[in-house]
């Protein structure tokens, strides 16, 4: 669902932002689910009115279109809306009321629970869930300090954006989705007998050794089973373009890891993949930020299985991405002692999967089990989530070098 009403300054009686919700939570959080989006494209904005007054404005720039806003200063950071300066369809995407985005926690949408409100204190200005029935707030966001015009959230610990999806359809409702342990262990706040949502429950899975992996990588939103079916269907290569599709959406839920995908390309990225098809932007992404690359010949062959030597390769360049773009050192650092596999000798990806043995066990033995790490064999989706999901949580072992 798009927003495409223009902007209202209007005033408003309170600070606490209302709306009609169609859908109570508990349905909604079956309902829907939600993609993790590029987090430097979109902003939540304390916009003021009246006097003194503020309320939520949450802006998204489309990659590749017309500047959305720009910002000046730091404790707190000034936000110049140049959206309202001109026509922003096509360019923007925003949300202005409680029918445009929700809190989210650990999988469940609690919309119908919270009210998302601006509030006033000490010195600067907090964006805080208001239970309706009572019970303690929950802090989402803050200012950093006080100052004239509109003003930048900056997001607590444990949350980030994410947009609300529908049957593999990102929607235009944002999500301010937080990770409960995460903001418990800053000191956080979260719904009283709050529990996670439940994991999907694929009918396949039962006795795979990555079953925990795949539904921590299914609820980190970088890949999905099949809803027709219940399904994950964990032993089944993944193909080139699908590999593509995987690593850009992992790279968006790393904190300061920038991953601007447009919305679609007119180019061809290889003579193979038409602009038009459904992977092609993903594909022109990755590999203009050099994590894949095509054949001599101009073609990617985007259905062809990925072998586990490939990757591995693909997953060590999206891990080094991920690190340069938090500003430290491309090298991958060593979490434990490198394994020796007894059929990687000669391979050209000998010394590389050896790397990724030793970072955070990226590259491991088939199954999980002797020493043959078979570099030629297919790629299966299971231990494509597992290798994934294992690079993700290695880049955010790294403590995050200040940026200038």
């Amino acid at each position: 669902m798009k927003l495409t009403l223009p902007i209202r300054l209007a005033t408003l009686a309170t600070l606490t932002l209302t709306s009609i919700f169609p859908l109570d939570s508990a349905k909604s959080a079956v309902s829907f689910d939600e993609r993790v989006i590029d987090q430097s494209q979109v902003i939540a904005v304390a916009r003021p009115y009246g006097s003194n007054k503020y309320d939520l404005l949450v802006i998204e720039q489309i990659p590749g279109k017309k500047q959305c806003w720009s910002e000046s200063g730091a404790n707190p950071v000034v936000v110049e809306p140049l959206l309202l300066k001109f026509d922003f369809t096509g360019h923007c995407r925003r949300a202005t009321d409680s029918n445009g985005y929700s809190i989210r926690i650990d999988g469940r949408d609690y919309g119908l629970n919270y009210l998302l409100s601006v509030v006033p204190r000490n010195g600067e200005l907090f964006l805080v869930g208001t239970p309706r029935t009572g019970g303690p707030e929950i802090v989402v966001a803050r200012t950093r300090g006080l100052s004239q015009g509109f003003l930048k959230f900056v997001l607590e610990p444990g949350w980030q954006f994410s947009k609300r999806a529908f049957d593999g359809k990102e929607l235009g409702h944002f999500y301010f989705s937080g990770n409960g342990e995460a903001i418990v262990a800053a000191g956080g706040s979260l719904p009283p007998n709050h529990t996670p949502a439940p994991a999907i429950a694929f009918t396949d899975i039962g006795n795979d050794i990555y079953k925990a992996e795949i539904e921590q990588a299914v609820a980190k939103g970088f890949i999905a089973g099949f809803k027709e079916d219940s399904t994950f269907r964990p032993e089944v290569a993944l193909t080139r373009e699908q590999l593509v599709s995987m690593i850009v959406d992992a790279l968006k839920t790393v904190p300061e890891t920038k991953v601007s995908v447009a919305d679609r390309i007119s180019e061809n990225p290889y003579t193979d993949v038409d602009g038009s098809r459904w992977s092609a932007a993903k594909i022109q992404w990755a590999k203009k930020n050099q994590i894949v690359s095509g054949y001599p010949d101009g073609t990617f062959k985007p259905t062809k299985e990925v072998t586990r030597a490939e990757l591995v390769a693909v997953l060590q360049k999206a891990a080094k991405y991920a690190q340069t773009q938090r500003g430290s050192s491309a090298q991958l650092p060593a979490k434990e002692t490198p394994k020796t596999f007894s059929d990687t000798a000669g391979h050209w990806a000998e010394t590389l999967v050896s790397q990724m043995s030793a970072y955070c066990q990226v590259a491991s033995p088939v199954n999980e089990k002797g020493t043959a790490f078979a570099p030629n064999a297919p790629a299966f989706r299971n231990y494509a989530a597992a290798a994934t999901l294992r690079m993700l949580n290695c880049v955010n072992s790294n403590p995050q070098q200040p940026t200038n």
